[in-house]
């Protein structure tokens, strides 16, 4: 008989190369989870497809090459505003992204009119279709920063679409607007009935009825699951970014979806947010247990039972501090403790998440983890002790100050399977720029086992998702775009894609080794996520939406409109 060190069993269980295991499939399992839903089989209907948010999509034949002068393989290309943060969503022969009213679409809101716009376009033909309008909000930049526009990603499912707008509200519409001759309800207050506006359902102001008062803007990318619907407030700081306002509003909803109703809320992360809470929820079913998954502004993800405690009240399942207990808060970019932006992603069994800070802060030191979802409690790293040896309560700004004798020791509860931080692959003794994980506000995409993920300094990582060795990941490489990036990988047809703020989006092999297939300018900076459906490539850069297709040919090629890209719309 064979006998196997433990250290062995249980680097082959991490790494899933135990005989007779399949190889998870994340693109499968996108399209069981989509299946189950009222959309296209190829459709990609929320932020990362499925609630699972891996960003890997099924498609064929998608190109690693296009030309935008000469329209080469560009299907079509739509003005957007002059700031585009949302990721596009395609579903039911329809697309959706969220920018600002930079290109007037609406004769009742000239391009000078600064708003928050969710627009919604033909997925075959880039036709505008109606426009969901968000006014700014008379309290100004410290709750909704003027020109950012609609910075979330919408849920579609059938004949309805959910987000998050800038003012802070969660919005239910019909996707039809009023093309279809039907104010549907029970929300009736609709200013006006023209076709090319939104019909809203039903409206959550999360302002005026739950106290919440978000730092900056409403970011998040809602998730649907059967009747439930889940939103990261954003609740955050005021102007001063030392006060917090509403340390008892919610932080975490969970609602139905039918109505809006609120059927529990968390403010676990209460006087303890460092900035803003910009992150997106998380859902999956591991060993028999649903979880939804928030990441949180005082840098903790936390886990809940999607139901709650079957009382109106939230039922926590673990808690996990992603910054270390000696790490520190201030303002600005000199912080070593961060909160969580990106959103966490689900890949066979474990949960992968980063932090990040505000990119106005700059870039910083970041950190990457691999959690088991299956523990309970406080699963961090570590716990943090006074001189004493009694165990201290998280605080906001720093856990632990050694100067007061204070310690941290590991957490024997660890749900820990690796962290990546800084790993000194060329054995130089030294952490150079591009051995090291920085700030990231966007999320991971793993296929085959390979991990990549883009940092705020523009550095994209290629790690194994499972393996450990000596206790830390492996990583296979790391390349500087030599811009920032605000967004997540595509993986697709073998190819990874990554975009960065000069507007250049990188195409990488799918592959261990470290292989540029391309690098395409798309002449304005990208700050969203590239996305496939239907084996349509869409890329929206600041003021651009584009539908990226194998064979197709935009005769005239893309010509950047002057309204889009802020200019005078006369």
């Amino acid at each position: 008989m064979v006998r196997w060190s433990l250290s062995v069993c249980l680097l082959l269980v991490v790494s899933g190369t135990v005989a007779g295991q399949e190889k998870f499939d994340p693109v499968a399992n996108a399209l069981k989870v989509i299946s189950g839903m009222k959309v296209g089989a190829k459709d990609w209907p929320q932020w990362g497809g499925s609630y699972h948010r891996n960003n890997t999509p099924e498609g064929e034949n998608i190109p690693s090459e296009w030309n935008l002068e000469t329209g080469e393989n560009v299907l079509w290309a739509v003005p957007l505003g002059s700031q585009t943060y949302g990721n596009p969503v395609v579903a039911n022969g329809k697309v959706y992204v969220g920018t600002n009213n930079s290109y007037g679409y609406l004769k009742r809101y000239p391009s000078k009119v600064d708003l928050g716009c969710l627009l919604c376009f033909d997925e075959k033909t880039g036709k505008f279709l109606w426009q969901a309008s968000s006014p700014k909000l008379p309290t100004g930049r410290v709750h909704d920063w003027p020109q950012q526009g609609i910075c979330s990603t919408v849920y579609c499912e059938g004949d309805k679409v959910w987000y998050v707008t800038s003012r802070g509200e969660v919005m239910c519409l019909d996707v039809e607007g009023f093309h279809d001759g039907e104010n549907d309800g029970p929300f009736k207050a609709e200013p006006n009935e023209n076709k090319d506006e939104a019909d809203v359902i039903w409206r959550l102001d999360m302002m005026g009825v739950l106290g919440v008062s978000q730092h900056n803007m409403c970011s998040c990318s809602l998730t649907c699951v059967g009747d439930l619907c889940f939103v990261n407030t954003s609740n955050g700081v005021d102007e001063s970014h030392i006060q917090l306002p509403a340390p008892n509003a919610p932080s975490f909803l969970c609602l139905d979806k039918n109505t809006g109703k609120v059927l529990w809320q968390d403010n676990s992360p209460g006087l303890n947010i460092l900035h803003g809470q910009w992150s997106s929820p998380l859902y999956f079913e591991t060993k028999g247990q649903a979880q939804v998954v928030f990441g949180a502004g005082d840098g903790w993800i936390y886990s809940f039972d999607p139901k709650g405690d079957g009382n109106g009240n939230p039922y926590l399942l673990w808690k996990f501090d992603a910054n270390p207990k000696d790490s520190l808060y201030l303002l600005g970019g000199r912080a070593t403790r961060n909160h969580i932006i990106g959103t966490p992603i689900f890949y066979d069994g474990h949960v992968y998440a980063a932090v990040g800070e505000d990119p106005e802060h700059g870039e910083g030191v970041g950190h990457l983890y691999c959690i088991d979802p299956n523990r309970r409690g406080d699963v961090g790293p570590e716990l943090a002790f006074d001189k004493d040896g009694k165990e201290l309560a998280p605080r906001r700004l720093q856990d632990i100050d050694v100067k007061k004798g204070e310690t941290a020791k590991p957490n024997p509860n660890s749900a820990v399977v690796w962290h990546y931080s800084a790993i000194d692959t060329n054995k130089n003794g030294k952490m150079d720029f591009e051995e090291t994980m920085h700030r990231t506000i966007g999320s991971a995409a793993i296929k085959d086992d390979l991990l990549f993920i883009v940092d705020f300094s523009g550095l994209v990582h290629c790690l194994d998702a499972k393996k450990v060795v000596d206790g830390k990941p492996v990583v296979y490489w790391t390349h500087d775009m030599f811009a920032a990036s605000w967004g997540s990988p595509l993986i697709v047809d073998g190819k990874v894609y990554c975009g960065d703020e000069d507007g250049d989006i990188t195409i990488f092999e799918l592959s261990k080794d470290l292989n540029i297939i391309a690098e395409i300018n798309m002449v304005n900076s990208i700050y969203s996520t590239p996305v496939v459906a239907n084996d349509t490539l869409f890329i929206s850069n600041k003021s651009t939406l584009f539908a990226i297709k194998q064979g197709a040919k935009l005769e005239g090629g893309v010509k950047e409109d002057r309204r889009a890209a802020g200019g005078d719309s006369e």
